[in-house]
């Protein structure tokens, strides 16, 4: 085993001591130590070379390195970099090897290491992502068990203005719920809208989306003030797995019904554009037949829901067995006399925590987990999932 880390040196100094006293043997200082005989052989015959000052670790850099890049190399890379300020290594090589073929000049790799130690390589960011949703996906055998919600890509109109349409479809009788052309695809351009289906047509259990805005963020549990809505109202905020559009992929057939009879051509304004998305709704539920309803029409499927929109949002409760704390408008919680950062989007609402283990505790918001709290490090770790998600058959196109 090796030295501990916390004091190698007093401990080398210490052995030195107890072998010079003769009340141990090797062995005897090998098992108090945890090291092997061999290495206190190596520093009692250190010591008897050089004393006390051979007790320190030599270094265990090479003398001389056969393969290092050549000085002259090195300066020509880096010139070539600094009189062309936005080439990459790539550009920097391909040039220099163009220039002087006779010349051996180093792989890519290489160069770039020799530029970022040089300090003329920016490290690239790394994007962050959506957390994964761990929960599995209710199956959607009746009408308004799992609605989908997404944006159909925008498109300009004759205007010149982009249009966004938002639709929301019931996924089991694939009735089309919504359908209008947006601004912006934006939480205060879509939460109204969405209460005016929910008063229209009521709550389902679930709404199932993709990952990108305003459906969810790169938060915790990848809430955001949309599904933290969702979620206050009880409505379950499903996500699919980036990229794996066939988990929504009704929604996506739909989304190539709606581009070809109302996007090819687009229309002149959003007023006419709405005209249009109006009529495609009409015919698409009442007069087209269904392949997958045998041939039904979605209207004739779809039932009204008796779960209706709530005169006010009620807030989230939590039982006894879990321990409740208020998420401070920076997004912090406070535990244990420490600050702990969950969610800036889950500011002035309450979170629960129920412990794990000695040192590990589950957050959640209401009923969706939103990572884990470990208590020796005083941070909140994404969820990881376990197990890869089916999409059910019912749900496929």
């Amino acid at each position: 085993m090796p030295w501990k880390e916390t004091c190698a040196m007093d401990q080398k100094v210490r052995m030195i001591g107890d072998w010079l006293s003769n009340g141990y043997t090797i062995t005897e200082l090998s098992q108090l130590y945890e090291v092997s005989r061999k290495t206190i052989y190596k520093w009692i015959s250190r010591y008897k070379l050089e004393g006390p000052s051979g007790l320190i670790e030599w270094s265990r850099a090479p003398r001389s390195h056969p393969n290092a890049t050549a000085p002259e190399v090195v300066k020509d890379t880096v010139a070539t970099k600094l009189g062309r300020q936005k080439w990459g290594p790539k550009k920097v090589v391909a040039w220099l090897r163009e220039q002087y073929p006779e010349r051996r000049w180093p792989a890519v790799s290489t160069a770039g290491d020799i530029l970022k130690k040089e300090g003329l390589v920016r490290p690239r960011r790394r994007k962050r992502r959506t957390p994964p949703y761990v929960e599995r996906f209710i199956e959607c055998n009746r009408p308004n068990e799992v609605w989908s919600a997404d944006f159909k890509g925008q498109f300009r109109m004759g205007d010149g203005k982009l249009c966004y349409p938002l639709t929301v479809v019931d996924s089991s009788s694939r009735y089309l719920l919504f359908c209008r052309g947006l601004n912006r695809p934006t939480f205060e351009e879509v939460q109204p809208w969405f209460e005016w289906v929910f008063r229209e047509y009521g709550l389902p259990e679930a709404i199932r989306t993709d990952n990108g805005a305003p459906f969810a963020s790169v938060g915790l549990g990848g809430l955001c003030r949309l599904s933290i809505w969702f979620i206050k109202l009880g409505i379950r905020p499903e996500r699919i797995e980036p990229g794996h559009p066939e988990q929504n992929g009704r929604h996506e057939r739909l989304h190539r019904s709606l581009k070809e009879a109302t996007a090819r051509p687009p229309r002149g304004n959003m007023q006419l554009q709405q005209r249009a998305f109006d009529e495609f709704m009409q015919e698409y539920n009442f007069q087209r037949p269904h392949e997958a309803l045998g041939q039904k029409t979605p209207a004739s499927i779809y039932e009204p829901w008796r779960r209706p929109y709530p005169v006010r949002v009620p807030e989230v409760e939590y039982g006894h067995d879990v321990i409740v704390r208020q998420v401070r408008r920076n997004g912090e919680i406070r535990w244990k006399g420490e600050l702990i950062y969950v969610s800036e989007a889950l500011a002035g609402e309450r979170v629960a925590l129920k412990q794990k283990n000695e040192h590990l505790w589950e957050v959640r918001f209401s009923f969706h987990p939103l990572g884990v709290l470990n208590e020796l490090t005083g941070k909140t770790m994404p969820l990881v999932n376990q197990r890869r998600r089916k999409v059910l058959p019912m749900c496929l196109v």
